[in-house]
């Protein structure tokens, strides 16, 4: 794994967004193509195989908390935990995920999961790829994302319920909605009847107990770029219960469970010593160094870096109030100041690539850039 420098294309601001990626820069760019991660095949074999067997000890850990019943280390309410149950062994339909993965000295270690609502998967299936077409077409990348994406739409076709499936995120987000169209135009590919609501125009028909959208339309199936742990609180989300359709959400009630960092040290009591894992705890425990995280936190928000007993690093935010996990500190590789985490998807229950975040420190937050890569 290097990183290289390289000039940017020119008028790259304009290629990306002919693509539909609209939200490449704020104050300072988001995108950037000003270097890339280059990879030996046998780098991306070892990333592949890591991704799958994580994918794996995640799925047993879901059941062993359905088995052990440990929802409230997840601060999940009871009144959820019967769909949670029942998503789980009706097996409804999940789409993708992201883990998060720390690449160093040949050796990976899981940081987190993002099993619910993942970003970034517009620029690691296109945008990046577009890069490379650009940059080198000779080279290859990781990054089957877009292919995957349509053919396991195609494949869960049979499991919709009968109508649309609808596709739903907040109405002020570019990226939430650039992310959702895109997955949108994947099932669309994949010969599937959709529609657009946002999660602010989702209706409740009281007289007939079921969720509808702005034509007053029967939801039955709703792909949702839009966190469990908020449809809980929202007053349409205790209405889930009784939706006498019983719709089908993607991703699914049980992802709850994977979306949460309580999950960390759940692998760690299942996988001790496992070698992609990382030591953690609901509390300090035996931990020196480690990273201390609200279960619940997203863009890296209230995280502590503490090293041998002393901080190293804090992010504020809102998060914390429903609980922390411990996790070993494991530091990022540091490429002249620049700290890469490698976001490894799986899609359709496979590894399927993966985009690379960059930070000027060690904790990767929602100012840290997109950083393309390619297979040397």
């Amino acid at each position: 794994m290097q990183r290289n420098r390289i000039s940017p294309r020119h008028n790259w601001e304009k290629a990306v967004e002919q693509l539909g990626f609209g939200f490449h820069s704020t104050n300072v760019p988001y995108w950037d193509e000003s270097a890339y991660y280059s990879f030996s095949l046998a780098e991306i074999l070892k990333l592949e195989t890591a991704t799958a067997d994580l994918w794996d000890m995640c799925l047993n850990a879901v059941q062993f908390v359905i088995d052990t019943r440990q929802y409230a280390r997840f601060h999940i309410p009871d009144w959820f935990v019967p769909e949670i149950e029942r998503s789980w062994n009706e097996d409804h339909p999940s789409i993708y995920g992201r883990f998060d993965l720390a690449y160093n000295n040949g050796e990976i270690k899981l940081l987190e999961f993002n099993a619910d609502t993942p970003t970034s998967l517009y620029e690691a299936g296109i945008v990046q790829w577009y890069w490379l077409q650009d940059f080198d077409k000779g080279k290859d990348q990781f990054n089957s994302i877009h292919e995957k994406l349509v053919d396991y739409w195609g494949y869960l076709k049979q499991y919709l319920l009968p109508g649309k499936l609808h596709f739903s995120c907040v109405k002020r987000s570019l990226e939430d909605l650039t992310t959702t169209e895109y997955l949108r135009d994947c099932a669309i590919q994949a010969g599937i009847d959709t529609q657009l609501v946002f999660i602010d125009d989702i209706g409740w028909d009281e007289e007939r107990k079921v969720f509808a959208d702005m034509e007053e339309e029967d939801i039955k199936n709703l792909f949702k770029l839009y966190p469990w742990e908020w449809i809980v609180q929202d007053a349409f989300g205790k209405r889930i219960p009784e939706d006498r359709n019983k719709a089908l959400w993607i991703e699914p009630a049980w992802r709850m469970i994977l979306s949460n960092k309580a999950i960390l040290p759940i692998l760690w009591h299942l996988y001790p010593d496992h070698p992609y894992l990382l030591k953690a705890y609901f509390d300090q425990g035996d931990l020196v160094s480690y990273a201390r995280k609200p279960i619940l936190s997203r863009e890296g928000a209230n995280i502590m870096l503490v090293k041998q007993g002393l901080p190293l690093q804090q992010t504020g935010g809102e998060y914390g109030a429903e609980g922390y996990v411990y996790q070993d500190l494991y530091e990022l590789p540091a490429f002249e100041g620049h700290y890469p985490v490698i976001g490894s998807w799986v899609i359709g229950q496979q590894p399927a690539g993966m985009g690379i975040r960059e930070s000027n420190g060690l904790i990767t937050n929602n100012t840290s850039r997109f950083i393309p890569h390619l297979i040397v």
